[in-house]
């Protein structure tokens, strides 16, 4: 009995780290490094990962709008917006899907991974993975 409480005790923080991706994350503006908004990341029924800006830190700007997207999200507030779209678990990575910047309303190719139990490294790219940006998103507890 204790070496199933034991091992049970060595694998639960496994599992919890693969699934730390999930939950809420700050974001940090690249140019000013401040924080940004609040993203949430959450697994639909499909299996695959979404996220949704929960909320905007920017004074001034919580009722922004994306007024450089296109389709479906013209001129719809950016708070509710989805902006991490189809992200499905390759290894410790999930990738496969697509972020948007409501900034300049582009999509881009996108994987996200875990830095640390804390710290999710967020990667937007075209093409291949060396052409894009990198950021760093801080869990929220």
């Amino acid at each position: 009995m204790k070496k199933i409480l034991l091992t049970l005790l060595l694998i639960a923080p496994i599992f919890g780290f693969s699934q730390g991706v999930l939950g809420k994350w700050k974001t940090i503006d690249d140019e000013t490094g401040k924080a940004k908004s609040i993203v949430e990341i959450f697994k639909a029924t499909d299996g695959k990962i979404y996220a949704k800006v929960v909320k905007i830190l920017t004074p001034g700007e919580e009722n922004k709008k994306c007024t450089a997207c296109t389709g479906a999200n013209k001129d719809k507030p950016i708070v509710g917006m989805l902006i991490i779209n189809g992200l499905t678990k390759d290894g410790d990575e999930w990738s496969g899907g697509t972020i948007l910047d409501p900034n300049n309303g582009k999509k881009y190719k996108c994987y996200i991974t875990l830095d640390t139990k804390d710290k999710l490294k967020v990667r937007g790219y075209i093409g291949i993975s060396l052409v894009g940006r990198t950021q760093y998103w801080h869990k929220v507890e």
